[in-house]
């Protein structure tokens, strides 16, 4: 039960983060179509920028901690990045020069975005292993 406990944590984890990079996608599409103007777009980015990053913290220690080598080894690349962004104070999105970056910006959200859909794929798959795997002992 405590296994599949960890797996569900991870899953809704992961959804939170998933759920964080798509608003600011919509955000980014939004802002091109100019359905918002810049500097909203740019206050709701940076409003969530941060909890993204300390949620994806958060999560590879997590899996650090549960001896999920593999998949905190997977999130290493995603959190050096993450943590790169924040010393160099480029996660925040200026709002004089966001036209300028709005590809950039999409493409990049776009891979956090692939990066966290493998994630929940994997994560979704072990929390149905676990479920199966304590009903079989049930029995």
């Amino acid at each position: 039960m405590g296994d599949m406990l960890i797996w569900l944590i991870f899953f809704f984890i992961v959804i939170a983060i998933l759920v964080m990079v798509i608003f600011q996608l919509i955000s980014l599409t939004d802002l091109e179509f100019d359905y918002i103007n810049p500097y909203d777009t740019a206050s709701r980015i940076n409003k969530i920028v941060l909890p993204e990053f300390i949620t994806q913290g958060v999560l590879c220690f997590l899996f650090l901690i549960t001896g999920h080598w593999v998949l905190s080894l997977y999130c290493v690349p995603y959190l050096y990045y993450n943590v790169k962004l924040y010393v160099q104070r480029r996660h925040l999105i200026d709002v004089t020069e966001i036209f300028n970056m709005l590809n950039g910006e999409k493409k990049l959200r776009f891979f956090k975005l692939g990066h966290i859909i493998f994630l929940l794929l994997i994560s979704l798959f072990w929390v149905i292993y676990a479920a199966l795997e304590d009903d079989e002992l049930d029995l």
